[in-house]
């Protein structure tokens, strides 16, 4: 039989006789089809495709494609990652962890307590003529936002710690069920785990801010009053009134708490929408950080969210400070232009126990004061504590 090349064929031929032909000018493609088995063999169509100009150019001058496009190419989302403007060159993940591996840690060491590793920031030596104070972050945050108050409050003579709560930062963050499932009692727990291991025996100044795991902040000073000497609260939720931001609400809920969990700025659109100013860039590198590592801080955030009381806590929180055997000095020290939480929520609060809370307004400074205007903080609590 004479050699047909297609495969109904009962002559051996060469897989290469099916391939279509290669053309040799880059601009044009052609596929050729071969010929049907029935009938005189007849030349395959050969079908013709003139790459646009638009394509010449793409392959000419463009960067080569960036499977983050979708993150990245597009004028909001580089404005809030702060990517240079060839985002497919320097916009995917590998690199920006590369850049931002080494940052954030000022200050800070790994220590053991209990089951679990905590990422903490120490300032000043335990023999601080002041004492110590204890700085506690809220959510989607770290420590990272205490870096300058610590250094300016460490000249003032303080001994100064701000840890990463688990789950948070650069501290361990357990699978929820194996050990751990971010509650409030068992963040309790792991915060007196840790001021043992820390050694801080004696009463100190604990100074807090933020949301959920800001609030437990409080809440464990509700319960532990023998063991503080003062209590200072950055802009936190202080009443049942006070309004719970749109990005933990949407954690909340089933599925798209799942996605929203996983978006590696988060944090640092958090702060930026609470705050009058746009992060630099070397800032939101460090929020970004521990959500571009993995996805074990977003899923703990979810956790967290989702574990939360905010009703119960704030009424604790209202009634407890609120109450005639309160009697340890509170300050607020409140960044009137707060976008999560108008100044009337510490209004609210002051007027509840006048003669114990003190409130100092943060002119110019957001949700985050410490972060917006440390200088202005450390004045505030200078003042205060001293």
């Amino acid at each position: 039989m004479s050699g047909c090349p297609c495969p109904c064929s009962t002559s051996a031929s060469s897989p290469l006789s099916l391939l279509p032909s290669i053309p040799a000018d880059p601009r044009r493609s052609s596929i050729a089809f071969p010929s049907s088995c029935g009938g005189p063999r007849r030349r395959g169509v050969r079908v013709v495709v003139a790459a646009s100009s638009k394509d010449e150019k793409a392959e000419e001058g463009d960067p080569a494609f960036n499977p983050f496009g979708f993150v990245t190419d597009n004028p909001s989302s580089r404005s809030a990652i702060q990517l240079p403007e060839s985002p497919a060159q320097d916009g995917n993940v590998g690199q920006m962890l590369y850049r931002t591996e080494d940052k954030g840690r000022e200050y800070g060491k790994s220590v053991r307590s209990g089951e679990f590793r905590w990422f903490v920031r120490e300032t000043g030596s335990p023999d601080a003529r002041r004492g110590t104070i204890m700085f506690i972050h809220g959510a989607p945050t770290q420590s990272f936002s205490y870096r300058t108050v610590m250094a300016q409050m460490t000249d003032a003579g303080y001994h100064c710690f701000a840890p990463d709560w688990i789950g948070f930062g650069f501290s361990e963050m357990p699978q929820p069920g194996y050990g751990f499932d971010y509650k409030e009692d068992e963040f309790h727990k792991a915060f007196d785990e840790l001021l043992g291991t820390l050694n801080v025996t004696e009463p100190f100044y604990l100074v807090v801010q933020g949301f959920i795991v800001g609030s437990y902040g409080l809440t464990w000073a509700l319960k532990n009053p023998s063991k503080l000497r003062k209590v200072a609260i950055l802009n936190s939720p202080l009443t049942v009134s006070s309004p719970v931001p749109g990005v933990i609400k949407q954690l909340r809920l089933p599925l798209f708490g799942e996605f929203t969990c996983q978006n590696a700025i988060l944090a640092e659109r958090f702060i930026e929408a609470g705050s009058p100013y746009v992060l630099k860039s070397e800032k939101a590198d460090v929020y970004r950080l521990p959500y571009l590592s993995s996805g074990a801080p977003g899923f703990a955030l979810l956790e967290a969210a989702r574990k939360a009381n905010f009703q119960d806590v704030l009424s604790r929180i209202s009634a407890g400070f609120s109450s005639n055997s309160w009697q340890i000095p509170i300050l607020l020290a409140w960044g009137e232009s707060d976008k999560y939480l108008p100044l009337s929520i510490a209004e609210e609060f002051q007027k509840s126990n006048p003669k114990v809370v003190k409130l100092k307004t943060i002119e110019g400074a957001g949700h985050m004061p410490q972060e917006d205007w440390p200088e202005k903080v450390v004045s505030a609590l200078t003042s205060f504590m001293f």
